[in-house]
């Protein structure tokens, strides 16, 4: 008996062994590097030919944009979602949530997070401009949080939103080096964290 597949039938295969293969590369680009991970490697991780690997991407280059990408929209979605359940609550307390979200896509998406940490340099390759522009509008987000934490006097005066802004997904990421789930509460860092980036004497309401 013949099986007819049908256009949004062979649509969710194709996307599925997308996923498949982003899953694989995803796991050898935090392990190994933009440098030791080859098309090969990722395709034998799959169980498919090299080859095969063209019917969904045109490049390796084109998979780790597609990885790196995929690893700042998962946590970008998250702490956009945490912002708006937060509404208009004091800016201290939206900040505790956005570090909250923050870790906690960064640790539950960890194959995609790490490696989007480990291979945003592109080798001697320019960093495509996908990349730039979803790095940017995230980067974008928390300059717009920390704006609201300075307007509400949330922030010691000497502070320089730029500079903290930097300092502070430079914490949250370089947890990747030390958080071990069960280890450590991610409440509990979100909330200690967001104490010593927006202290209670520096403006913050009892």
């Amino acid at each position: 008996m013949t099986v007819v597949t049908g256009r949004a039938e062979r649509a969710e295969l194709e996307g599925g062994a997308r996923r498949l293969i982003l899953d694989h590369a995803a796991r050898l680009l935090r392990s190994n590097g933009y440098h030791q991970t080859s098309l090969r490697e990722i395709a034998e991780a799959v169980g498919i030919r090299k080859a095969s690997l063209y019917h969904h991407f045109r490049s390796k280059e084109e998979i780790v944009e597609a990885v790196v990408n995929d690893g700042v929209r998962f946590v970008h979605e998250a702490v956009s979602a945490a912002l708006s359940a937060a509404g208009a609550a004091d800016p201290a307390r939206r900040l505790e949530a956005a570090i909250a979200a923050h870790l906690s896509a960064l640790h539950g998406h960890s194959d995609y997070t790490c490696a989007s940490i480990k291979v945003f340099s592109f080798g001697e390759n320019p960093t495509p401009a996908g990349v730039r522009s979803t790095r940017r509008a995230y980067d974008d987000l928390w300059r717009a949080l920390i704006e609201e934490l300075a307007v509400a006097g949330a922030l010691a005066a000497d502070v320089a939103p730029e500079r903290l802004r930097l300092f502070l997904l430079g914490a949250m990421n370089g947890s990747v080096d030390w958080y071990r789930e069960g280890r450590f509460d991610i409440a509990q860092l979100a909330g200690e964290l967001a104490a010593l980036v927006a202290p209670t004497d520096a403006g913050r309401d009892s």
